[in-house]
């Protein structure tokens, strides 16, 4: 049987452990045919990022134009999109984007905001409204809502105001607060549940954000209800977490130990 087209959004990363690169892997890994659109090149690997390349808003709606007009896309997921230009072209084509899913990518991985503020209204007006799933992580959640999110109580507020902008629905992720659990706020139709899997203590944690987003994307293209496909997503980043949690791949954050899908 023919596999469903995914379409991912997001940056380049040479190191292959985040980004597109871990974009398409997650994609083939859960089943369907990846195509992308690049946004930004990244000079990193697993220890440093060296140089970034923005690629010109204009030759990021060239991708897409191109990619669109041949290929039968269920699902895109965007990833780092890298200056307001980039995230209003994209915004475009939000409304004819199926199963459209947003990991906004805001921060670094000190809690260091990458661009303007008009960056995040970009987001927020032009993308989240017609997203059918947004993914921020607590430091991006903080900084699209202005709150200081400690507690899974925070992040529910959190995830309840960001529903505000028209989402369908909101995936606060809490992985990065270490403990027993990793803990994601998840928003759907009026009410609030939590995701919960046991914490795994590894440097190789790079590329969970873009996994978990891009294996949702994976799901919907599939037809799987968003409920059930966020669960099994936070499943999937879970075994990839633990299959790859000794790997010695790079001196910095390595990458995950993407299963394939019937591993988890």
């Amino acid at each position: 049987m023919q596999p469903a087209t995914v379409l991912t959004i997001a940056g380049s990363d040479s190191g292959g452990g985040a980004g597109l690169q871990a974009d398409l892997k997650a994609f083939a890994l859960n089943g369907v045919f990846g195509t992308s659109v690049v946004t930004v090149l990244t000079a990193q690997n697993s220890a440093e990022i060296r140089a970034i390349e923005k690629v010109p808003a204009a030759f990021v709606t060239a991708q897409l134009d191109a990619v669109l007009a041949d290929l039968p896309v269920a699902a895109v997921k965007t990833g780092m999109l890298a200056s307001e230009e980039t995230v209003r072209a994209v915004a475009g084509y939000a409304p004819r984007l199926p199963n459209l899913v947003v990991d906004p990518v805001l921060v670094n991985s000190d809690g260091v905001q990458l661009f303007p503020s008009t960056v995040d209204s970009a987001y927020l007006e032009g993308l989240f409204p017609h997203a059918a799933v947004i993914t921020p992580n607590l430091r991006e959640a903080s900084l699209l809502t202005g709150r200081k999110i400690i507690s899974d109580d925070d992040m529910a507020a959190a995830a309840t105001e960001l529903a505000a902008t028209g989402a369908g629905c909101v995936v606060v992720k809490g992985g990065g607060r270490p403990g027993i659990e990793a803990v994601d706020a998840v928003w759907h139709e009026g009410s609030v549940r939590f995701l919960r899997s046991p914490w795994v203590g590894t440097r190789n944690n790079h590329g969970t954000g873009c996994t978990f987003a891009a294996t949702t994307a994976a799901l919907l293209a599939q037809r799987v209800p968003v409920q059930d496909a966020l669960d099994r997503a936070k499943r999937y980043v879970q075994a990839a977490l633990e299959r790859g949690a000794a790997w010695q791949i790079g001196s910095g954050h390595g990458p995950l130990g993407w299963p394939t899908a019937t591993d988890h």
